[in-house]
């Protein structure tokens, strides 16, 4: 049987990440795009899940619906900043990662199985 466990790891100083402006970092081989936006910090996948490219965090971070969000920028497409799903196709959806600060430091939650 598998347990799995939540492991932190920090990935980049809160200073680093500027409002309304996105970041790649890798946390075990995933691109990951990180947001400043109004206060919050939000991680997703990114990978563009239509182009295929690690081209998230190049986004328009903005709003929709009264929602935080960024819009690819190849094809458009409106992502959840909260959750990753997609305003304009349902079949599209970004990963989210939990994420916490400590000591000025941004860290994202994975699995790890032990």
């Amino acid at each position: 049987m598998t347990v799995q466990e939540t492991l932190w790891q920090s990935v980049c100083e809160l200073a680093d990440l500027e409002e309304g402006w996105g970041r790649s970092v890798v946390l075990q081989g995933e691109v990951v795009a990180l947001f400043r936006c109004a206060g919050h910090i939000y991680a997703l996948d990114g990978m563009d899940p239509v182009a295929g490219v690690a081209v998230m965090a190049l986004g328009l971070v903005g709003d929709c619906q009264g929602e935080p969000m960024v819009a690819s920028p190849i094809y458009k497409q409106r992502y959840s900043l909260r959750d990753g799903h997609c305003f304009d196709n349902p079949s599209l959806h970004l990963k989210s990662w939990p994420v916490r600060i400590e000591g000025g430091r941004i860290s994202l939650a994975h699995p790890l199985s032990c």
